[in-house]
């Protein structure tokens, strides 16, 4: 199996869909993708029923990701939010995470308590504060092979010349990658796809700032990357939302629409573990 330096360079672009638990790792892997995505957002509101906005820490979301982790061996890239404190924290959490088992990393450049990078309310860090942590970060990761990503909040806070400006600085400081988040529009994506020669990464939240662009697409703009970190939360929550209604209403329309019982098993899987209770019994 190939580690995440290499699809990212290999994959045109790289697309990673967004894990909130262990089921959709383990449905994620069976469709078939090379590799996926762990956000602090969906993870935060599926596990804990919080937003993010900073409310948990390293300990709440590490033991969310090691579920996750613990069920998938494809290449994965982690929400590392803003390291939870100084350079000494941002290696605490590269150490951490890469034991779990995490290949990829980003942090970004927001003070304590961050919010989601598509919510208001943001402040920065200060573009040398968020250098000593990225140098922290690519000097101290336990695995050279450990791709680690710059993101920048600075779009939405400061305009589009900062968040450029703090990307050159960030990858002179030891990212492996760039990550501006939030665009408002396919020129700004094209603007920021011609400012460099990295990999750059596009984040396709539903309901977010950004434009939701198709794969192609988004290569063709520049960026290798491709995460659609909520696609599987929103439709989720909007399931549960129906079937909840259905019952309520007494109708019960929805029974049966569902995977059948016994593809679920399959999903988690049942077959393997009878063959083994039968061959020992």
């Amino acid at each position: 199996m190939k580690t995440f330096r290499e699809l990212v360079a290999g994959e045109r672009p790289l697309v990673l869909p967004g894990a909130h638990d262990a089921l959709s790792a383990l449905l994620i892997k069976q469709a078939g993708f090379k590799a996926y995505f762990i956000g602090g957002f969906p993870v935060a509101g599926v596990r804990y029923g919080l937003p993010d906005i900073g409310l948990l820490g390293l300990r709440e979301f590490a033991d969310a990701y090691r579920d996750i982790l613990n069920v998938s061996d494809l290449p994965v890239l982690v929400d590392a939010d803003n390291g939870y404190g100084d350079h000494k924290n941002v290696v605490h959490v590269v150490h951490s995470l890469e034991r779990l088992g995490a290949q990829a990393l980003f942090f970004e450049d927001q003070v304590s308590p961050k919010r989601c990078g598509h919510i208001a309310g943001k402040t920065l860090v200060s573009t040398e504060e968020m250098e000593t942590k990225l140098r922290a970060a690519a000097g101290e990761r336990l695995n050279r092979d450990t791709f680690i990503i710059a993101r920048t909040d600075a779009r939405e806070v400061v305009g589009m010349d900062e968040a450029l400006r703090r990307g050159e600085r960030y990858l002179r400081a030891g990212a492996d990658g760039l990550f501006i988040e939030a665009p408002v529009s396919v020129e700004e994506m094209e603007r920021i796809g011609r400012a460099f020669d990295v990999p750059l990464l596009a984040n396709m939240l539903e309901g977010g700032r950004t434009p939701i662009l198709k794969p192609a697409e988004l290569e063709q703009l520049g960026f290798r990357i491709v995460i659609y970190g909520t696609s599987l939360l929103m439709r989720i929550a909007r399931n549960m939302q129906e079937t909840l209604e259905d019952i309520r209403s007494g109708e019960i329309r929805l029974s049966g629409t569902g995977v059948s019982f016994e593809a679920y098993k399959t999903i988690v899987g049942m077959p393997e573990w009878s063959r083994i209770e039968d061959q020992y019994r």
